[in-house]
């Protein structure tokens, strides 16, 4: 397949011209092979992204990533876009600022605006013993490169000046900041690494569900698909929330639960609010995108479900403690809201793993801040599956750690887990 054509605005000049008749398709639409060398489940962001470096940085291209729905209608298209990489844990602030750092770049290298926008995330400190527990990240990531910083009240305001500072429950006691942190366009990441992997000649097959997994030998042999079986060499599982589902196909069992993570936007106003800020005490956390609607989120459901539809008393639980924050946001108006199906460990940390049947791996457990690692983790994931042994990135993220009790625990650093 000839290589795609180069976006530039010579490119959007000469189509204009052409009344934008010469486009190609961003990927194609090819059909499923009888084999393959590796199969990635999962066509969302940390799929993708897997596949991407798997032909970028080992030469890997005769792969297919299969998607039971469309691609990038799972989580990878359900979140608030938020980018950042203060964490307390050493393998968990290595990965995220991994992914933070590829995503500076990462427009250029998929000749794809993701639309990155290093705004800067503010987690606030609104009880001593949260301010106590940001200045010790604020440490930890001195000592690991990360640049974050605590600042206070004044600072907040000054960054963000339609918060309230003197809250009646909860006063602005400082935040957590990070100013090369920000956003980008989640579908837009989904989409860039879908023409790169396309124009490598990997296959994207979407509408296509895994209905089982074939093995001999106590290694993985293949799938069965409602499109028919398909072989492969090495198989990855980057199903997220369905994680569990497809570890069962396979014969072992993951230590997560699946949840539903609910947001919402507001109808678009003028631009307020260039930061992203996080409460994490009051539970809710709100950007402004580029259209001008106020992106907010909230918590994770308090039991487990599959459904990608909100619920009234998450809107009241994360409207009201935001409505203190941000008093001018009282009047708007809600556009819409969805959910996403979150996979969530034990110690809130990912797992990147090599699995108990032969050549399957598994990349899962980002909770509700998978959005974030998108290229840390497929470059992790990547290493490990043509390598068949982690890299440094992935090295603590195992299942076994579980049953060696070597948890990596940022419930705390990352407050609502985002």
């Amino acid at each position: 397949m000839p290589p795609k054509r180069r976006y530039s605005a010579f490119a959007i000049a000469r189509e204009t011209l052409r009344q934008h008749a010469g486009w190609d398709r961003a990927w194609a639409d090819r059909p499923m092979k009888p084999r393959y060398d590796v199969i990635i489940v999962g066509a969302g962001g940390h799929g993708l992204a897997t596949a991407y470096y798997l032909g970028k940085n080992f030469g890997i291209t005769n792969v297919a990533i299969l998607e039971k729905g469309w691609l990038g209608g799972g989580n990878t298209g359900r979140n608030t876009t938020i980018i950042r990489s203060n964490y307390l844990q050493d393998p968990s602030a290595a990965i995220y600022e991994k992914a933070r750092g590829l995503y500076e770049t990462l427009s250029q290298e998929l000749n794809y605006n993701i639309m990155f926008s290093p705004r800067g995330v503010m987690m606030l400190a609104q009880t001593e013993h949260e301010k106590r527990g940001y200045l010790r990240t604020a440490h930890a990531n001195a000592l690991q490169g990360v640049e974050t910083e605590f600042v206070g009240p004044d600072r907040v305001k000054e960054l963000c000046p339609i918060i309230n500072i003197d809250g009646p429950r909860y006063p602005v006691l400082g935040a957590l900041w990070q100013a090369r942190g920000g956003t980008a366009r989640h579908d837009a990441v989904a989409w860039g690494y879908a023409r790169a992997c396309s124009d490598m000649g990997m296959d994207i097959i979407q509408k296509c569900e895994v209905t089982g997994v074939r093995s001999a030998g106590g290694k993985v042999t293949g799938l069965e698909t409602s499109r028919g079986p398909v072989d492969c060499d090495k198989l990855g599982l980057v199903v997220a929330g369905h994680s569990g589902h497809l570890a069962e196909m396979a014969g072992f069992r993951l230590p997560i639960e699946s949840v539903a993570l609910q947001a919402l936007v507001s109808e678009p106003i003028k631009p307020c609010m260039d930061v992203v800020v996080m409460a994490n005490t009051v539970h809710g956390y709100m950007s402004q995108s580029d259209k001008g609607e106020m992106v907010i989120g909230g918590g994770a459901d308090g039991y487990n479900n599959y459904t990608q539809r909100g619920s009234f008393h998450h809107i009241e639980e994360t409207v009201r403690a935001l409505v203190e924050t941000f008093p001018m946001i009282s009047r708007l108006k809600m556009l819409r809201q969805w959910g996403g199906i979150v996979d969530m460990t034990g110690d809130r940390s990912p797992i990147l793993s090599t699995t108990p049947l032969g050549n399957c791996f598994v990349n899962c457990g980002w909770g509700t801040g998978g959005f974030k690692a998108i290229p840390g983790s497929g470059w992790a994931m990547a290493e490990l599956m043509a390598k068949g042994t982690p890299g440094s990135l992935a090295a603590d993220f195992g299942l076994d750690r579980f049953r060696e009790g070597r948890f990596i625990d940022e419930s705390v650093a990352a407050g609502v887990a985002h």
